[in-house]
């Protein structure tokens, strides 16, 4: 059975979409704020999450998704709106579907989003990479990237945190030791330098893939 998670913000429309959906065969999982969102996200075997963009605290909501990088998110708002639409996927959302919903379209969207999440995790492979702590020389097979302290130890963070996305806040204080700010680009730089180094020793400069509105995670999709 699909296990769905529901975050919306009425109650009143709580029976509404529960029945419907248990009806198709679904289990969802109602809750109205980030706590119990909170809850829901690290005792349960998602599937999907459904996300009412009313809700408060919405931004402590993405980031708590993030760390489910594996589940597939759809962005549920009360009308057709370009602005909400775009902001919903920069956030991360993989999907949006305004309200009232069609419940027909939403049960493809269950589908759709299945389909493209099973195929990235049957394709998804751990990578393994040679780290020397004395050089910040980088090897994997036959090629090899030499990176400064910084750039060696950003590399190496998101390489022990694979398949987890790594917000932009807990690298810059793991990996340069101090807060990140609204305005800094410090780590984008770092980010940045990184990947030309890694492409210059033939390295995938893709392993470091940027998860918009979320951070950053180490991926390496096999050929």
């Amino acid at each position: 059975m699909t296990d769905i998670l529901i975050i919306q913000q009425s109650h009143k429309n709580h029976d509404g979409i529960e029945r419907d959906l248990i009806a198709l065969g679904y289990q969802p999982h109602i809750v109205n704020n980030a706590l119990d969102a909170l809850v829901r996200i690290e005792t349960l075997a998602l599937d999907v999450v459904l996300l009412d963009l009313s809700v408060e605290q919405m931004d402590s909501l993405w980031l708590l998704l993030s760390q489910r990088a594996n589940v597939p998110v759809i962005a549920l708002a009360h009308e057709s709106n370009d602005d909400e639409r775009l902001t919903a996927f920069e956030s991360g959302a993989d999907d949006y579907l305004p309200q009232p919903y069609n419940l027909r379209e939403l049960q493809l969207k269950f589908k759709v989003l299945a389909r493209r999440f099973k195929k990235d995790v049957a394709h998804s492979q751990p990578m393994a990479l040679f780290f020397d702590d004395l050089s910040y020389t980088v090897r994997y097979n036959d090629k090899s990237s030499t990176l400064t302290q910084t750039e060696y130890r950003l590399l190496k963070y998101l390489y022990d945190q694979q398949g987890q996305v790594v917000t932009k806040a807990e690298l810059q204080r793991n990996v340069l030791s101090k807060d990140y700010g609204k305005f800094d680009r410090n780590l984008d730089m770092h980010v940045s330098n990184t990947r030309k180094k890694l492409a210059l020793g033939n390295l995938p400069r893709e392993l470091i893939n940027t998860v918009r509105g979320r951070g950053y995670s180490f991926t390496f999709v096999a050929a």
